[in-house]
């Protein structure tokens, strides 16, 4: 038998550190998909469904070398939710995701997140362009998309039908 190691890296921002998820990060996620915030993820779904979306999304790392970061609190350690690449098979192209629990919404802890991510995946996975594809309805993810820097391509097919493409040129990165 032969063991695969899987490299997670930790990226560390001013407030926050991205780190391998743990089994113990899935209890927001069951709370999240249980919950009304969850209709512009298919949701709300029951704790097996959401479990299968959330295992599916850590296995990324295995199976592609990136997926999802769980988002740490630098000063206590509170879990504020994921932030990362995901790219289920269904998916055009790899997308550039998050979520927060509640109490971390509202104090730019996404974008931070995010753009911790949008520069790793520029170096040193050497990325161009990462994209979201977020329903036509989220307009508080597009907002973010936005002010990431995105901009709206409607030139790009999207992950489903009515999805709204935010494409994001890494290379212009400061």
């Amino acid at each position: 038998m032969t063991d695969t190691v899987v490299h997670i890296p930790a990226l560390e921002t001013d407030r926050l550190i991205l780190r391998a998820p743990r089994l113990e990060d899935f209890e927001p996620r069951a709370a999240f998909y249980a919950s009304d915030r969850s209709i512009w993820e298919d949701g709300p779904m029951d704790r097996a469904a959401a479990w299968r979306v959330w295992a599916s999304e850590v296995g990324q790392w295995t199976l592609m070398g990136y997926g999802p970061f769980a988002v740490e609190d630098r000063a206590t350690g509170a879990y504020l939710g994921e932030v990362g690449i995901y790219e289920p098979s269904a998916y055009p192209a790899p997308e550039l995701g998050w979520f927060v629990v509640p109490e971390a919404e509202g104090r730019g802890i996404a974008g931070e997140a995010a753009r911790a991510v949008m520069a790793w995946a520029r170096d040193p996975l050497g990325w161009t362009r990462l994209v979201n594809y977020i329903d036509a309805g989220n307009a508080r993810s597009i907002a973010l998309a936005l002010r990431l820097g995105g901009v709206r391509d409607d030139s790009l097919p999207g992950s489903g039908p009515g999805d709204v493409v935010i494409r994001h040129d890494l290379e212009a990165l400061a």
